[in-house]
């Protein structure tokens, strides 16, 4: 008998990561992902933004929090040994790496702390976190997605070259994954958001007026004008994205590039 759309969707008896889920888009996701009855293991290194999106939640008892520094590659390791530990109960059914950092610098000014920091973070990260995930759960498969950016395929922004190519690099090693793991029960797909109005990215706006830095005015009056829907998008509608990926509704989907972006790519 074919499954009903609500049945697809539907993630209960299922546990979903989420990185970067003390604020913004992975908030959203947390919320979205509850929403569907997922259980949820939320990690940032911001503790009590994290602790605030649990208090959120409509059931937060099927929620763990973790604060770690997803630069350290030893964090990372430490956290999937805790995961592991809890037995097979414990371990997450599906991974959303949606943590990353975006520090604007100019490329002759670039130095080798900000570069590392930023690889570290937006790139090297998710192959620890892919890694232990697919370890962790062997014959069992499961679900990752991982999240990019508009700047990896079109760079916009001024001064953002370190961050479009630690994005690049997580669209190619997606990929990869999807190649290698599909027949062992994994699917992998890449999560593109565009132009979306968070707390960070309204904060940065409004410093932005303040110092009266007009290119950065511009930048953002012409990339309005690029994007087909003439708006920002907002998290929950790249939450309701993810939410497809992770879910059976998109059962036959991998190696995919998904982008939100209000038509942006293609304007």
């Amino acid at each position: 008998m074919m499954e009903t759309a609500t049945e697809l969707v539907s993630l209960d008896g299922r546990c979903v990561l989420v990185s970067g889920a003390s604020s913004g888009i992975g908030k959203a996701m947390a919320h979205r992902f509850a929403d569907a009855g997922a259980r949820l293991v939320l990690v940032d290194v911001d503790e009590e933004g994290l602790s605030c999106t649990v208090d959120e939640l409509p059931e937060s008892g099927g929620t763990a929090h973790w604060c770690v520094d997803l630069g350290r590659e030893d964090q990372v390791h430490r956290l999937w040994d805790e995961l592991a530990s809890a037995g097979p109960d414990g371990l997450p059914d599906a991974v959303v790496n949606n943590a990353g950092i975006y520090p604007e610098r100019k490329l002759e000014e670039l130095d080798q702390d900000m570069l590392d920091r930023t690889f570290r973070v937006n790139l090297e990260s998710v192959f620890w976190m892919c890694q232990r995930f697919i370890m962790a759960r062997g014959d069992s498969g499961g679900v990752i997605v991982n999240v990019s950016t508009i700047e990896a395929t079109i760079p916009f922004k001024h001064h953002m070259a370190h961050y479009g190519a630690s994005k690049a690099g997580v669209e190619a090693m997606t990929r990869g994954i999807a190649h290698e793991y599909g027949r062992k029960g994994f699917r992998a797909n890449t999560l593109v958001p565009g132009g979306i109005r968070t707390e960070g990215t309204e904060r940065w706006a409004k410093d932005a007026l303040k110092r009266l830095e007009l290119g950065i005015v511009k930048e953002g009056y012409d990339f309005m004008k690029r994007v087909p829907m003439g708006r920002m998008g907002t998290p929950d509608e790249v939450a309701r994205v993810a939410l497809f990926l992770v879910s059976d509704l998109s059962a036959y989907v991998t190696g995919a590039t998904v982008a939100v972006d209000g038509g942006f790519l293609v304007g």
